[in-house]
């Protein structure tokens, strides 16, 4: 589902402005998070080593949902609440495929948890509320203008991901409320191109709430999903021309280890052609972490075969998980 410039512009402006909302989100679950990062924290590069963000309280004992990357390699949080009380949690869960983190607040804020909704029953230009502490962001209206397969350029792809406008700039780990008060998103990203229309059209991507259902049991159980892990190679990549281009290699990952370089063009693997970052990934993922693939890539006008022995992402992160 994508709209159309015009009603998407529309449905962006009537959600901020023409008609009141009626909705009241249950802002009491809707709390900031302020993570310090371990020192010498590999994300600390990207993610910093100080990281704010929105969290939501989903159950009454405390767990909270958020989007993953404010967690990893987490030395502290933060939990602060509507009436400014500070609460200190620990992280519960990550989940690369997916994207989503769980906190644990002890003890627990004294608020109800949010209704977890149905992101499939979402309409198209859907009016919907994006909800943050009042320290991180508050409350704003958004439409649903887009809602299809997103990839990402960190070993990151999710389907039917939902995209949001007008943009908001303080995002991570917002709510993304339905017209009944049910929590039917994390927010995950500002992006240029909310429409995918070939036109500048920023807004924002969330995870849709769907894709934790399945897991949260083994998430809170275990702190990941259970069955075999997702390979990694530990590189950014873009989709340039329908070619798939290495952007940068993440310093003693599998595929540092394995001499992949910045500017590599990734052809294909274990022998069969990739037409770019989805099928690159499909293929990739077809395996199990700590599996041996071999890609097939351009260098200087040159084919080589490299062979990297791919990794759990979580074993490469420490710690992931706080106790």
């Amino acid at each position: 589902m994508t709209a159309s410039l015009f009603a998407a512009s529309v449905a962006a402006w009537r959600a901020t402005n023409g008609i009141p909302r009626t909705l009241t989100p249950p802002l009491d679950a809707v709390v900031k998070l302020s993570i310090r990062a371990v020192d010498g924290a590999r994300t600390a590069d990207t993610l910093g080593a100080e990281r704010e963000g929105t969290g939501i309280v989903i159950d009454s004992n405390g767990l909270i949902l958020t989007i993953g990357y404010l967690v990893l390699e987490a030395a502290s949080v933060l939990v602060m609440t509507g009436d400014n009380k500070i609460y200190p949690a620990s992280v519960v869960g990550f989940d690369h495929a997916t994207g989503f983190g769980l906190l644990r607040a002890s003890p627990p804020p004294p608020c109800a948890p949010v209704e977890l909704g149905d992101s499939t029953r979402l309409g198209e230009l859907q009016s919907l509320v994006v909800a943050g502490h009042s320290g991180a962001g508050g409350v704003t209206g958004a439409a649903l203008v887009s809602r299809r397969r997103f990839i990402g350029w960190w070993e990151y792809m999710i389907d039917d991901a939902l995209f949001t406008a007008p943009p908001r700039y303080e995002h991570s780990g917002a709510a993304l409320f339905d017209g009944h008060g049910r929590l039917v998103g994390i927010a995950s990203l500002w992006v240029s191109d909310a429409l995918n229309a070939g036109v500048a059209f920023p807004g924002n991507m969330f995870v849709p709430i769907n894709l934790l259902k399945d897991v949260l049991n083994d998430l809170v159980r275990d702190g990941r999903r259970s069955g075999t892990a997702r390979p990694w190679l530990g590189l950014n990549s873009e989709q340039v021309d329908g070619h798939v281009v290495v952007s940068r290699v993440l310093p003693d990952s599998p595929a540092d280890h394995a001499g992949l370089k910045r500017g590599d063009i990734i052809l294909g693997i274990g022998g069969d052609s990739i037409g770019g970052q989805s099928e690159f990934y499909e293929s990739l993922w077809s395996v199990g972490a700590g599996e041996d693939v071999t890609l097939h890539i351009v260098r200087d006008k040159v084919v080589k075969h490299l062979i990297v022995q791919t990794s759990d992402r979580l074993a490469y992160l420490g710690p992931w998980r706080m106790p």
